[in-house]
């Protein structure tokens, strides 16, 4: 096994998570100073870092030693190896290529905002929906619920994630701009179609949850705004503190409301009512 070594923290590396992931990544590891990108193989990587060698039989052992069980809110996230004996609402992550596993401040904080938020019989969108845990905690909490992500390697994760936690979510991979159904390109009478475009993500919504960064909240800000009916529940995440007010005005100018603001180290979690 082959480890990439960052400088810094799972905080200051966030924006280099999803790709490692994708790039392969089995997992990653906070260490003093430093974030450790495990790897079955040494890949050419645009980040600044240096590789080390471990023994196989170290590293995942280590891994799962270290990822510990998340509070958040009524919520417990834990990986399918941990137990669990609180009255908390288990969420079970199988941690992998899927950003989202509860231990960043960014799911925590929206984690426990959903908790506040979401009553049963709500429609509820998420978008960026990763491992699905946002989607899976929507659920749990009675919602009828929606994942979307741009990514299509991370939908077959979010699906196993919510049979995991025997909940019903619908997955599908695009943006507001476009989504179309995972499903659908291995349908038996059309072996090697390909996925069938479905129009824009069809609303209204009684509560939509982003866990994006701060630009895309700015870039979306009308679009969120057409995703309910006459009113509704938005909440934002991913947003640096030093970023928040660019995010604000972009929601001020939508016809949103601020109903909540929370922060966690240098991140934020923003709650609007659509007016």
């Amino acid at each position: 096994m082959h480890v990439f070594r960052l400088r810094g923290n799972f905080e200051t590396l966030d924006i280099y998570s999803a790709a490692l992931f994708e790039l392969g990544a089995r997992g990653l590891e906070e260490k003093p100073g430093e974030v450790w990108a495990y790897f079955p193989e040494r890949i050419e990587l645009p980040f600044p870092g240096e590789w080390q060698e471990l023994p196989d039989t170290d590293w995942l052992e280590a891994y799962k030693r270290d990822l510990k069980p998340v509070r958040a809110g009524p919520f417990v996230v834990l990986a399918p190896w941990h137990t669990w004996e609180g009255p908390e609402k288990r969420i079970v992550i199988e941690p992998g290529m899927a950003f989202g596993t509860g231990h960043h401040e960014t799911t925590r904080m929206a984690l426990e905002t959903l908790a506040e938020r979401v009553e049963p019989g709500m429609r509820v969108l998420d978008l960026g929906t990763g491992s699905g845990i946002l989607a899976i905690g929507a659920a749990l909490l009675g919602a009828e619920a929606l994942g979307i992500d741009i990514d299509p390697a991370v939908i077959p994760q979010a699906i196993e994630n919510a049979r995991r936690n025997q909940v019903k979510v619908q997955f599908q991979v695009g943006s507001l701009d476009e989504a179309y159904d995972p499903l659908a390109e291995t349908a038996p009478q059309a072996p090697l179609a390909q996925p069938v475009p479905t129009p824009l993500v069809q609303g209204p919504f009684d509560l939509v949850v982003a866990n994006l960064y701060a630009e895309l909240h700015t870039y979306f800000a009308q679009k969120y705004r057409g995703l309910f009916g006459i009113c509704g529940t938005l909440i934002l995440t991913g947003i640096l503190a030093e970023r928040e007010g660019i995010v604000k005005s972009a929601l001020e100018a939508a016809g949103f409301g601020l109903l909540a603001r929370r922060q966690e180290g240098e991140w934020v979690c923003l709650t609007y009512a659509a007016r």
